[in-house]
This record gives C-alpha cells, sequence and structure tokens, in this order.
C-alpha cells in the first residue's frame, strides 16, 4: 500500500519548526538540506538564504513530514490557508492526547479533544506554525482513521 507523506512550506521557519515538531512526535531527522548545499553557478543561492531549509524530513512511523523554507523569489506560503490539515490517527488515547496537547501548545483550538459524536476521540488545531491538524483516536480501529 502506498503511503501518504505530507509537505509543508514555510516563510523561513522551517526548522524552528521541524525542531518543535521532533518535540513532539520524537525521532531524529532523516534528512537537512541547506540552499547553501545546491548553490553553484547554475542555481545562485542569496546570501540572506542561503541557511534556509531546501528540505526536511522527520520520519513518524512509516510515514515522513517533509518540509522547506519558500525562496523569497517565489512568494510568501499563505499561513492562513484553509485547504489542508495534517490527519493523525493515534495509536492509543494516551498517545493522542499527548500529540494534540504538544503539538496545539502556543496554537489555536478549532475543537477541543475529547469524545465526538462518532465515537472516536478527536480534536482539531492550528498550531503556532498556522499548520492545521486533526487528532484522531478511535477504539475500533486503533490508529487507522
Amino acid at each position: 500500500m502506498a503511503l501518504i507523506n505530507p509537505h509543508i512550506n514555510f516563510n523561513g521557519n522551517a526548522e524552528e519548526a521541524f525542531n518543535f515538531y521532533k518535540s513532539v512526535f520524537g525521532g531524529e531527522f532523516a534528512k537537512i538540506m541547506r540552499f547553501k548545499e545546491l548553490a553553484g553557478p547554475d542555481f545562485p543561492v542569496d546570501p540572506a538564504e542561503e541557511n534556509k531549509i531546501m528540505h526536511i524530513a522527520l520520519p513518524i512511523g512509516p510515514n515522513v513530514l517533509m518540509g522547506n523554507d519558500v525562496p523569497a523569489i517565489m512568494g510568501k506560503t499563505n499561513e492562513n490557508e484553509n485547504r489542508s490539515k495534517i490527519a493523525i490517527g493515534a495509536a492509543s488515547l494516551a498517545e493522542a492526547e499527548q500529540l494534540f496537547h504538544g503539538l496545539s501548545a502556543g496554537g489555536s483550538i478549532e475543537f477541543p479533544f475529547g469524545e465526538s459524536p462518532w465515537g472516536s476521540y478527536f480534536g482539531m488545531f492550528r498550531d503556532k506554525y498556522g499548520i492545521e491538524w486533526m487528532v484522531d483516536f478511535d477504539p475500533k480501529h486503533q490508529g487507522k482513521i
């Protein structure tokens, strides 16, 4: 079966955000590339952006959360977009609570974590970096959304 691995764009704070995600999920980065590593005659990099993140990857179980900083020449990323959310299917109620409270710290809660009308434990929020998340634990499905 195919895996779906979310990729998030940031306006210069990808490293800060991913260090925060790493503090909540644990693990180690599989890859960190900075724009300066790609710099050359065919790919000039503005000195103000050379230390920004070109690619970062944090494995989470069998999945990978990836991201990058958007170069200024490409314009700003809309930090309040609301077309998508990252959905987490937790393996236990304790894990769901830990992830919800950890990731929502400093953000804004859209739907408090608790029992849902459809029988699972669910919560929804926008983290302090503007990324929208949904955390769900369904005792009948144990981590499978």
